[in-house]
């Protein structure tokens, strides 16, 4: 797993996830390479904090969730928000029919620690990869 490094240390996410273990493991892992991490684990939270006026890099959210708004839906309204932001989308699910390349990037659960990393630096544009 890469060293944290200034830019890292300063990147905002925002993780949103309705399983608390993913919530957990996911967080402590990103901090752990430096990132600074919110986590929001329904669809009234995390649009709470797409709406505060506070610095965000990237969102990294569940596609498959409860309720009437699933990733897919908070991820647009996201972009609505906040053009600039990154997206990396999780699941535990095939879901047909979606466009994959047309999403970016998709981290099929269980997620490895370095790869979920990995991930997060290419989408933020911090790795050479």
């Amino acid at each position: 797993m890469s060293e944290p490094v200034a830019a890292v240390e300063r990147a905002q996410i925002l993780l949103v996830d309705d399983d608390a273990t993913c919530c957990e493991a996911y967080s402590r892992v990103l901090r752990r390479a430096g990132f600074q991490v919110s986590v929001a684990s329904e669809f009234r939270l995390a649009l709470e904090i797409l709406e505060a006026d506070r610095p965000l890099d990237l969102l990294l959210i569940d596609i498959v969730m409860p309720g009437s708004v699933n990733g897919l839906a908070l991820s647009r309204m996201a972009r609505m928000r906040r053009k600039e932001l990154k997206i990396v989308y999780v699941t535990g699910y095939t879901i047909p029919g979606v466009d994959r390349e047309a999403l970016g990037p998709i981290l099929l659960k269980p997620i490895d620690d370095d790869r979920l990393v990995l991930e997060v630096e290419r989408a933020l544009g911090l790795s050479g990869q």
